[in-house]
């Protein structure tokens, strides 16, 4: 059984305690961003050289992660595997967790840093989250009907990020 997703904070704490280098995108970067929308699964891209997939992988055997929709077959993930640019969409005891090696157009961790911001989830947790307007270029590109349907959303949310403040 899937957990809550008020977990994915935890989530996000295991990933930070083991120096997991990754990028929260998705949903849960647009929400980090203050878009009012609804997510029910962490997705990130991690870098993929060896020391950082290593941590990686002892991060999900942790997590008890495994393959979604693999009926009663449990298929955990392999270190070889997450060193790849393909996607693994996880179940774990902490919620649903989205590895995707690379976004389309082979956009990596590396190719996508330049686009991060650092955002502070609670004291010491730090961790780095795609701009909202390259999660907003991104959802334009894939074009999707879920994409589609939540961009005006993040449109006027980025929109309000960049009204000046009036309250200072």
């Amino acid at each position: 059984m899937a957990a809550p997703v008020g977990d994915l904070l935890s989530m996000l704490r295991r990933l930070a305690a083991e120096q997991v280098e990754f990028i929260v995108v998705g949903g849960v970067g647009a929400v980090l961003q203050g878009a009012p929308i609804a997510t029910f699964d962490l997705d990130v891209v991690h870098a993929r050289n060896p020391q950082n997939v290593e941590r990686l992988a002892h991060v999900l055997t942790a997590l008890g992660a495994r393959y979604r929709g693999q009926g009663d077959r449990v298929v955990a993930p392999l270190a070889a595997h997450l060193a790849g640019p393909g996607h693994h969409l996880l179940i774990t005891t902490e919620g649903p967790l989205d590895l995707l090696g690379a976004l389309i157009g082979g956009r990596d961790h590396e190719a996508l840093a330049a686009h991060t911001i650092d955002f502070e989830l609670e004291p010491g947790l730090v961790v780095r989250v795609l701009a909202l307007e390259m999660i907003i270029a991104l959802k334009e590109e894939l074009g999707g009907e879920k994409d589609l349907a939540v961009l005006p959303v993040l449109r006027r949310t980025l929109a309000e990020l960049r009204k000046p403040r009036t309250d200072l």
